[in-house]
């Protein structure tokens, strides 16, 4: 009986809980709409909460009855509350919105970015301190880690087809931007996390690792020294966030191609004081050119310390193990029609080798003496290492003794190679908030420092194409000296390394590597260094931002380094930037900018005896003016652009047979353009990129008058880019996507002065399509890239160096997150 009426209490007590509790739920998005995850919702004083899932969503259940205060918060975005009255048995629904706050953010990227999708609404590195992209007078373009995802994308060459005036300019790490060259090796276009970094120049950079790819146009030498004249490619690297996310990606598909990534991250202690991230990529590919292949491996770890508000540490790690062959690129006949040989044939022997070892390792500190003064300090250490073996070509067809060319076969030369590289960035800044009256005021003062070091040991062995009669080996043939080389049977000059012969079936075997004769070339230790010292303010009065930079470069070049015949050029330049930023109306902002570049020339190239110099640095001058406008709700950005550059001093090849190592200095060039971006998601379930650039990048002075007028080589006239992603939200169709994109390269030079008419690499436009297919946590989805398999070139040279696009290829991938 007792325990009846215990039992029977019992149920009582429950119903009279529960009737005096009740279930607040709701969602929370951002300003253009989007669901914002892992979200924290708490009810203060209660101890409950939520957090918000992948479609922003939260549900609380057992909340007591009455009246109560409701939070809800993320970094990035300020703080939201609402005062609330449930009443016992009621589901009262509340939703958010919540806005990105720029005091929030850290003026060094230390914690990841919360924003997802294709559009993106803040940069760091534009200006060194944390500013919405529409405030930024200059044109500033990115590609996220979201739409990287949906194109299958693993390199960065992959990604600039997305942005405007951005094109290739060969297989290699090698982009030119307003046809402006920006290349690997070389210590000047190419940012890490904002810093100066050395690359490979031989293979794209990979991306797995990568948060977003950022293009910032213009020379932006008033807060980095020495830059490109076009711009530079800032890859942002995935930082560590608070909340718990998991992720696995697999695609497989065409040429052999497997690729595995990983991304995880969340807090490691339950105050959320230590976080950590790890990406994991792999890559497995042969690719569609024969005898090709990449073998990669990323391991990108990361950790930031937050032990106040005020105060927050990130260590940063990047090891790469790229593993191939060198690509030089499909040789066509003597005629110039590039249909002549496949776009698979390459010139590689099956012995040859690529392998290359590069580490990133980034220390940075962010610490707020108040709310309005920060500082902010890098370091970042870099090392690459080379390790070549090639059968490539000596930029010509095979000679005749008669000194005409036999045009199906090309000479060919062999490079035995392995060099080593360490370098050091190191960044300081203070940033520091006032007011001067009604004028708002942003101070920048800072200080960086880079070093980069070619280490002892590096060398070279070639096998030059002819064989001369002293006994040793030369790259041309000169048939007005023809008693110095040894001749074959039918007087043609003999060969060292045999030609490549363009109609055989087997010209890519194995080489007998004993049987050449080498010269050994050391490359002799070299140092390069510069420091600057810039300042810049960025002033708010009314509608009207003004931006001032000035930034003092020194730049000093050791070539021989530690040794007798060590040489030093020391270089320096004062470099200002003007900007303005007007607010016409809410959507819509004005800018315009002034900044002058520079470039000092490498030492190898300054006082290689064969190159023909010493050569001038160059400079460079660009205005810009355009306009920044969000619509849609914010959803979608626009950016539209109207720019001059000037450059002078250029260095070219002047490809002469007598001495391929001789470089020409250009007087002036000149790019003028329009461009225009638009990226962002028109619904929520409906995401575009799509781009215009005009640019008529020329040579405006010159020695030789036959190069006045041209364009510039790998420069289009005219680019377009479009993309767009749809999901199904609604009925049968729920969870199916479709994407779709197409690609404009107009006509193109190869170099300028590889003769009186150079190559032309004809026009092209390329369509791909997606089908994706989201089931709760896990995505299907199929790209189908060059859906038409159109032969096109992305770049080139010449006929002997021409560099295709991949045919038609199909990506199956797997995306589950957890």
């Amino acid at each position: 009986m007792k325990k009846y009426i215990l039992f029977i209490w019992s149920i009582l007590i429950a119903q009279s809980v529960f009737a005096q509790t009740g279930t607040i739920k709701g969602s929370v998005t951002n300003q253009a709409g989007a669901p914002l995850e892992f979200v924290n919702v708490s009810l203060i004083g209660t101890g409950k909460g939520a957090i918000t899932d992948m479609e922003g969503k939260f549900s609380i259940t057992n909340v007591p009855s009455g009246e109560g205060t409701i939070s809800v918060s993320s970094i990035g975005f300020s703080k939201e509350s609402q005062n609330y009255t449930l009443a016992a048995g009621q589901t009262l629904e509340l939703n958010f919105t919540l806005t990105e706050s720029l005091q929030a953010l850290q003026t060094v990227e230390i914690t990841g970015r919360r924003e997802v999708g294709y559009d993106n609404k803040k940069t760091f590195s534009a200006t060194k301190t944390a500013s919405l992209i529409k405030d930024v007078p200059s044109s500033i373009n990115f590609v996220t880690k979201e739409l990287m995802l949906d194109q299958v994308a693993f390199t960065v060459n992959d990604v600039v087809k997305n942005v405007a005036g951005v094109n290739q300019y060969s297989f290699y790490n090698d982009i030119t931007i307003r046809g402006f060259r920006v290349s690997g090796q070389r210590n000047f276009g190419t940012l890490l996390n904002g810093m100066r970094t050395f690359t490979s120049f031989w293979k794209p950079q990979l991306i797995p690792h990568i948060e977003r790819v950022e293009v910032i146009k213009g020379p932006a030498s008033a807060l980095f020294g020495n830059a490109s004249p076009g711009g530079a490619i800032n890859r942002v690297t995935k930082k560590p966030l608070a909340e718990s996310r998991k992720s696995i990606t697999t695609t497989v598909g065409s040429f052999n191609t497997l690729r595995t990534l990983g991304d995880f991250t969340g807090a490691m202690t339950e105050d959320q004081k230590l976080l950590y991230r790890l990406n994991i990529g792999f890559e497995n590919t042969d690719g569609f050119r024969d005898l090709q292949f990449s073998r990669n491996l990323v391991l990108a770890p990361s950790f930031a310390f937050l032990p106040t508000e005020n105060t927050s540490l990130n260590f940063d790690i990047v090891y790469q193990d790229s593993k191939g062959r060198l690509d030089r690129g499909q040789a066509a006949f003597g005629n110039r029609d590039l249909f002549t040989t496949p776009i698979t044939t390459s010139l590689s022997a099956s012995n040859d080798y690529l392998n290359e070892n590069t580490l990133n390792a980034t220390v940075s500190l962010r610490h707020n003496f108040s709310d309005r003064i920060s500082f902010n300090s890098s370091y970042q250490l870099s090392s690459y290492t080379e390790d070549l073996l090639e059968h490539r070509t000596s930029n010509q067809f095979a000679a005749l003794g008669d000194g005409s060319i036999d045009d199906t076969k090309v000479a060919m030369r062999v490079f035995i190679r392995k060099r080593s590289w360490n370098n050091n960035a190191i960044n300081n800044y203070l940033n520091a908030d006032f007011d001067l009256g009604s004028v708002k005021n942003t101070l920048l003062v800072g200080h960086d420092y880079f070093r980069q070091e070619q280490l002892p040991g590096g060398s070279q062995l070639e096998a030059r194409s002819y064989l001369l009669q002293n006994g040793g080996t030369i790259n041309f043939f000169n048939p007005a000296n023809a008693n110095n080389y040894v001749l074959d049977a039918q007087g043609n000059p003999a060969t060292n390394v045999a030609h490549f012969d363009l109609t055989s079936p087997t010209a890519n075997g194995i080489r007998d590597m004993s049987k050449y004769i080498y010269t050994t070339r050391t490359f002799n230790q070299f140092l390069q260094q510069s420091h600057g010292v810039y300042i810049q303010n960025q002033s708010e009065i009314g509608a009207l931002k003004v931006l001032l930079g000035l930034r003092q470069e020194y730049f000093t070049d050791y070539l021989n380094y530690n040794s007798p015949g060590e040489v030093v050029v020391d270089q320096k330049a004062l470099l200002p930037r003007v900007g303005l930023v007007y607010t016409l109306n809410p959507s819509i902002n004005l800018y315009g900018t002034w900044v002058q570049g520079y470039q000092p020339q490498n030492a190898a190239a300054v006082f290689n005896p064969e190159a023909g110099g010493p050569f001038d640095p160059l400079t460079s001058e660009m205005i810009e003016i355009g306009a920044k406008s969000e619509w849609f709700n914010k959803r979608v950005s626009g950016t539209l652009s109207f720019y001059q550059i000037v450059e002078r001093g250029g260095l070219y090849n002047a490809n002469d047979q007598a001495n391929p190592e001789r470089l020409v200095q250009l007087g002036e060039e000149q790019s003028r353009g329009v461009e225009l971006n638009v990226t962002g998601n028109i619904l929520p379930n409906w995401s575009l990129v799509a781009g215009y650039a005009f640019n008529d990048a020329k040579i405006t002075e010159a020695d030789n008058e036959s190069v006045i007028g041209r364009q510039k080589p790998n420069a289009p006239r005219n680019t377009a880019n479009f993309w767009s992603k749809y999901i199904f939200e609604n009925g049968s169709l729920n969870g199916l996507g479709v994407g779709l994109g197409y690609n404009y390269v107009s006509d193109r030079f190869g170099s300028i002065v590889s003769g009186d008419q150079p190559d032309i690499f004809p026009s092209y436009g390329i369509v791909d399509a997606a089908l994706y297919y989201k089931l709760d946590k896990v995505q299907f989805q199929v790209n189908v890239n060059n859906l038409f398999n159109d032969i096109y070139w992305v770049g080139g040279y010449d006929v002997i160096r021409a560099f295709p696009g991949s045919p038609r290829s199909i990506m199956t991938t797997v995306s589950y997150t957890f």
